[in-house]
């Protein structure tokens, strides 16, 4: 059970909570297809996200991030734990409020390519959902349309076009404002710009943070490039094999990092000075198998502070300075 040192920090203004929550995946085999184990995809995580604000989501391939987000909107549904948006348990909604719901809480996804229909022209694409709630009346239908395109950097004229026709940005900018265009409140960003060059992804950052201003949302924005993480957000989560192992302000993460996983990940983050000698830290072994996680801590098998009680106890979220939570027995 995750310690509720997360839970129990200052509430003001939270718009999402997330409470222990559980994501594992049944291992089927065998003619009768019997489950013969569990993925622990998202393995007891907790957090809080301030209105307004942006957390970032960081970990190696694997490690749940996508899940988690996924299943925080109930586009999976949860094994267990609570997700609790604006006061209220997401998965406690009804059919009618859950449809409600899904125009405040909205997701950019990770390829701009595979994420939209290549039979529909870009503005039935973005304007799907407006109709299908009936957010707008029609007389204002275009107009709405029209100014949703123009603070995502596209021309009303793109409405007609399809997305073949557009590059790798232009798309995640159609991504964008499809995702604006119901008017949310909540934003998962899923490694939005690891897809694009790197030019192209400082314009999105600046146009997600752009908008944030204008519209006072709030973005979970998964990541596994620490530099982009840095640039954009307010608080760091940062996962090891389903779990929050790391979790404070960006600053406090980035100036010091106290999980040895947080300390390797940050090690290989490049420095442009080709003056400045980087002191790479080198994680020996494989990930495990999110089927078969270790016991104890999970990343006690690659870590070099390694100790008996690591490979026996699963350390507990514990704050070691203000606001900054680590899972790791060197701080007990």
């Amino acid at each position: 059970m995750e310690d509720k040192a997360i839970r129990d920090q200052d509430s003001d203004d939270i718009i999402l909570e997330v409470r222990n929550l559980k994501k594992y995946f049944p291992i089927k085999a065998g003619v009768f297809s019997k489950q013969k184990g569990e993925v622990k995809a998202v393995d007891d995580i907790s957090f809080k996200i301030k209105r307004g604000s942006t957390m970032g989501l960081v970990g190696e391939s694997g490690c749940g991030k996508s899940t988690t987000g996924r299943t925080i909107l109930r586009l999976i549904e949860k094994t267990s734990g609570e997700v609790i948006f604006k006061g209220k348990d997401v998965y406690g909604l009804d059919k009618n409020e859950l449809r409600e719901l899904r125009t405040k809480m909205q997701i950019i996804f990770q390829d701009p390519y595979s994420s939209l229909s290549p039979r529909l022209p870009v503005g039935e694409i973005i304007g799907e959902a407006v109709k299908e709630h009936g957010l707008v009346p029609k007389d204002q239908y275009e107009e709405y349309l029209d100014n949703i395109m123009t603070s995502c950097g596209l021309q009303s004229f793109h409405k007609d076009r399809y997305p073949h026709e557009f590059s790798g940005g232009q798309r995640q900018r159609i991504c964008i404002a499809r995702s604006l265009a119901v008017n949310p409140e909540f934003i998962v960003c899923d490694e939005p710009v690891s897809a694009l060059d790197v030019s192209i992804q400082a314009q999105i950052i600046n146009l997600l943070k752009d908008l944030q201003k204008e519209r006072n949302l709030t973005y979970l924005f998964i990541s596994h490039d620490l530099s982009v993480v840095e640039h954009i957000s307010d608080t760091v989560g940062v996962m090891y094999l389903g779990s929050l192992v790391e979790y404070g302000k960006t600053e406090d993460i980035f100036r010091n990092p106290l999980h040895p996983y947080t300390k390797a990940l940050l090690s290989a983050v490049p420095i442009p000075n080709p003056d400045v000698r980087m002191n790479r830290i080198i994680l020996e072994g494989s990930i495990p198998s999110p089927a078969d996680p270790p016991k104890g801590c999970k990343f006690h098998t690659r870590c070099g502070h390694c100790m008996d009680i690591c490979k026996k106890e699963v350390p507990m979220m514990k704050e070691v300075e203000k606001d900054h939570f680590v899972a790791c027995h060197l701080y007990e």
